[in-house]
């Protein structure tokens, strides 16, 4: 019997979504911490898609798409995730519950966790996948990054990489200031590629399904920087 089907029988015989969801995590990988973060990196990208789908009320065939390419699952367990999908879509708990147990990911419970930022930039992924970002969207990445305890600054640097592709202030995008000297705004892209490099994620307990955005997001920091040095050599 595979992961996804054990994760399905508890979760059904549990009759609820979200307290059989915790109850696998906590039971089936006991002992086995690496293997349940990225067990828990999946459903959470599951759950969390599912209710953001619910409070837009909208899925678009390019959002479906977007799911496949931040969570690639494989093509036998199709089923059993469709299932775990419209299980916390149709769970009457709210997505502020969901997201309370899963911040749970981040073990050391700091801000701007890179195990966090992954999936809410994976929910950016699927909510923009339709070429625009609804209000009702915005609103609950917001919050999701909010219980994630994502600061302000590092919230908005996820998302100008996805709604402000025309136009995106590079220095923001850096989470750096225009009156800082390039020594410094090169020592902190350099920073940020090594915390977004795919390896140190799948390090971080992401699964190989997260290589997607973590490319998405090298190309975002690759093409801030070379705007940044192309402006200040032109200065």
């Amino acid at each position: 019997m595979s992961i996804w089907d054990r994760l399905v029988g508890i979760v059904t015989a549990t009759g609820n979504a979200l307290a059989g969801v915790v109850e696998a995590l906590r039971t089936l990988f006991e002992g086995d911490p690496e293997t349940r973060r990225k067990v828990a990196f999946s459903v959470a990208m599951i759950a969390l898609s599912a209710k953001m789908a619910k409070a837009d009320g909208i899925v678009t065939e390019k959002e479906v798409a977007a799911f496949r390419d931040v969570f690639q699952y494989p093509e036998d367990q199709a089923q059993n995730v469709a299932r775990l999908y419209n299980l916390a879509r149709q769970d009457v708990a709210g997505y502020e519950a969901y997201a309370e147990k899963l911040s749970a990911l981040c073990a050391s419970g700091e801000a701007d966790c890179p195990m966090l930022e992954n999936i809410v930039d994976g929910l950016f992924h699927i909510a923009t996948a339709d070429g625009a970002l609804h209000d009702k969207e915005l609103a609950f990445l917001r919050r999701v990054g909010e219980i994630f305890k994502l600061t302000e600054a590092g919230f908005e640097k996820i998302m100008c990489r996805y709604v402000m592709s025309s136009g995106v202030d590079p220095y923001q995008l850096l989470g750096v200031s225009r009156k800082d000297d390039f020594s410094t705004i090169r020592h902190r892209y350099r920073l940020l590629v090594s915390q977004t490099h795919p390896d140190r994620l799948i390090a971080a307990g992401a699964p190989a399904e997260a290589h997607a955005e973590a490319h998405d997001r090298m190309a975002a920091l690759n093409a801030a920087y070379e705007a940044i040095e192309k402006e200040r050599r032109a200065a």
